[in-house]
């Protein structure tokens, strides 16, 4: 800076040197003091003076008034500081609260869990039928539940929402279908995938749940259901789960099998492929069922276009578990991939145990 130059001020006044009237002033550090503020130096290029009270050569050309100033203020830096503490120690607990979310199941013997694959509801290459079917079916066995495991409808955003024009249905019309389907079942979970999040933070997936009793979490959720008898059983069910094969459908589930998750079953969507593996720790004997499940969408261009393979075996696996035995026994879990052999199956296992249970309560009599 020169000495003919000048200065502005936090205000827009012209400023200088309060002992030669100089312009030319630069900031030079501040003054701290105890009990108040720390103020600005400032330093005269001219005489090398320093003050801390400038001289007004020039007031400001406008002044805003200090209320708006003041409504626009940021949080001063310690409070911002204090905020962001008391936010990060509410997500802690959050993450920590949801780690191995607690489920009660408060109906004896076996029940069933359906696991829908993505269903993508609003797609012209969906079997919608089969869907609605599949849910009268739950609706109409006793003790079977619903899970979902992502992607209920294409929901095309952004760059995307063109593809809307490749289908027959709207926008609209998918967040209708989508709700019904939502209000039709008992969900003890539902996991958003990709295309359920493509919504961001204004999330109707989540509005949609509120009246439900079931779980709604964004990518996965870890659930330990506990029965009546004490059992308990953990569910681990994501919308996918990390690793791919040309090997072998079901590698990334398997993958986070042996790699320390140990939970009873774990299930995917997402890849439109089926896979199933059963595998065993051998440290504490427990048998893990691994579940990669396809999708309800049957004919898709997008599939087509890379040349993929169908390998769309089943989309909708039910998992009968049975608490009257133990981790090792299995027994405890039976995995049926068509829903209504599945229904059969524990129509006949819950009749057998109340029978069972009738029969125990007649003799103590």
């Amino acid at each position: 800076m020169g000495v003919d130059d000048f200065t502005l001020n936090e205000e827009g006044a012209i400023i200088g040197c309060p002992k030669c009237k100089g312009r030319a002033l630069r900031k030079d550090g501040h003054k701290y003091r105890a009990t108040k503020p720390k103020k600005q130096l400032w330093k005269c290029y001219s005489c090398g003076a320093r003050t801390l009270s400038p001289l007004i050569i020039e007031p400001p050309k406008f002044t805003v008034d200090q209320k708006y100033k003041d409504a626009i203020e940021d949080l001063p830096i310690t409070e911002l500081i204090s905020h962001r503490k008391r936010k990060f120690e509410v997500k802690q607990g959050a993450r920590k609260n949801k780690g191995l979310i607690n489920i009660d199941i408060n109906i004896n013997g076996p029940i069933g869990i359906a696991h829908f694959g993505d269903p993508h509801i609003d797609d012209d290459g969906t079997d919608i039928a089969q869907i609605l079917a599949y849910t009268d079916l739950i609706n109409n066995t006793d003790g079977m539940f619903a899970g979902n495991l992502g992607d209920i409808q294409n929901n095309w955003v952004g760059r995307l929402a063109a593809l809307y024009s490749a289908q027959s249905t709207t926008a609209k019309e998918s967040w209708r279908l989508t709700e019904y389907f939502v209000s039709k079942l008992s969900w003890i979970y539902l996991v958003a995938g990709n295309h359920d999040v493509w919504s961001g933070d204004g999330d109707p997936l989540e509005f949609m749940m509120r009246d439900h009793k079931g779980i709604y979490e964004r990518w996965g959720a870890r659930m330990n259901l506990r029965f009546p008898n004490g059992k308990e059983v953990r569910i681990n069910a994501r919308h996918t789960f990390k690793g791919n094969s040309i090997w072998n459908t079901a590698h990334g589930v398997s993958r986070a099998i042996q790699t320390g998750w140990r939970d009873h079953i774990l299930t995917c969507g997402h890849t439109h492929v089926s896979g199933y593996q059963v595998l065993k720790d051998p440290s504490s004997g427990l048998v893990s069922h691994g579940l990669q499940v396809a999708s309800f969408k049957m004919i898709d261009g997008y599939a087509d276009k890379l040349g993929l393979d169908d390998k769309n075996i089943f989309n909708c696996p039910v998992t009968i578990i049975d608490p009257r035995y133990e981790d090792q026994d299995n027994r405890l879990i039976t995995t049926i991939f068509d829903p209504e052999k599945a229904a059969d199956y524990l129509t006949f296992l819950r009749q057998d145990y109340n029978k069972l249970k009738g029969n125990k309560t007649s003799k103590n009599k």
